[in-house]
């Protein structure tokens, strides 16, 4: 398979430092804002502090980093021109905040970088959640929406060419549900010149939308510009597994950042059950073929501190 990035050197590097060995990512940023004191009760979630408070957001990735964290995963996940347009922000503005996004990432990586003085690199993963994470009604757990894939791709193929074009290291398009939504986001990608990560919701080795994961794993591969697959804000039993496939069936290096553990309730907006992270799992992840490793919802920056620990730094 050959896979080409265009003008992004530094994505480049970031594959080789993959191939070099696992390559920490950072965890959840919802949680790390809440426990600066930021208000997430809005329908814009994380992103709407790219309106509101971009500086919370550069204290967060600096959290993370700070605990040992190699890269920062941005505050667009829930961002969408359709989601900012119900708070009256037209589609130009919404493109700015996209791309500040990532500059706020960058930021607080130069900063990190400044203030450890270690000289290692550090790196900005895009996020792109999928289309049920702006509906912010927990539908990105279910999959299967019930609109076409034309208006799945009027929904992405935009905010992924803002993203890309604003020169983040990787784009992350994580939490895909279910394999329609899979296939549009593939199409998407292409010629994008950015290097891809995608990571799928997870369940008894099954997508969210019930898809065997070899399935959805085969397809996305297929894309030039992607660099690693597997699974993410899946309870942590789960990776393994779907680690182990996802490099049998693709031959890419794996992702694995799964959530706490506990399970999201989408009428309360809240979590709920016991949490079962252990950063101890990691070796098993990384033996399986896992590369890039981390947390996501409600994995915070102690738990990526004991993940740094366990990846030997």
């Amino acid at each position: 398979m050959v896979t080409h990035f265009g003008s992004s050197p530094s994505g480049a590097a970031l594959v080789a430092a993959m191939a070099a060995g696992p390559v920490l990512l950072d965890g959840g940023l919802s949680n790390q804002l809440a426990d600066q004191g930021c208000d997430l009760s809005d329908a814009l979630w994380s992103a709407r502090l790219l309106l509101d408070e971009p500086r919370q957001l550069v204290a967060a990735h600096r959290a993370y980093f700070a605990a040992g964290a190699r890269v920062a995963t941005t505050a667009s996940y829930q961002a969408s021109r359709a989601g900012f347009a119900a708070r009256g922000v037209d589609a130009a503005k919404t493109d700015r905040l996209l791309a500040l996004s990532v500059e706020v990432a960058r930021l607080a990586a130069e900063e990190a970088s400044a203030e450890l003085g270690d000289g290692r690199p550090r790196w900005v993963a895009a996020s792109v959640g999928p289309y049920g994470a702006v509906l912010a009604d927990g539908s990105e757990y279910r999959g299967h929406y019930g609109v076409s894939a034309s208006e799945l791709a009027e929904f992405h193929r935009p905010r992924l060419e803002v993203l890309a074009a604003a020169g983040p290291d990787v784009l992350a398009v994580e939490t895909v549900p279910d394999l329609l939504e899979a296939a549009v986001l593939a199409d998407c990608v292409r010629g994008l010149g950015v290097p891809v990560w995608f990571s799928f919701g997870a369940a008894d080795g099954l997508t969210r939308g019930g898809e065997p994961l070899s399935e959805v794993f085969a397809l996305v591969a297929e894309v030039p510009e992607v660099v690693a697959v597997g699974v993410n804000c899946c309870a942590p039993r789960e990776v393994a597994a779907a680690v182990a496939l996802a490099a049998e069936v693709t031959g890419l290096p794996a992702v694995a950042y799964p959530n706490s553990g506990e399970d999201w309730d989408a009428s309360a907006r809240d979590w709920t059950g016991p949490a079962a992270f252990d950063p101890g799992s990691a070796a098993d992840w990384t033996a399986a073929g896992a590369r890039l490793v981390g947390g996501c919802c409600r994995v915070g920056p102690a738990a990526i501190a004991e993940l740094a620990a366990a990846l030997g730094g």
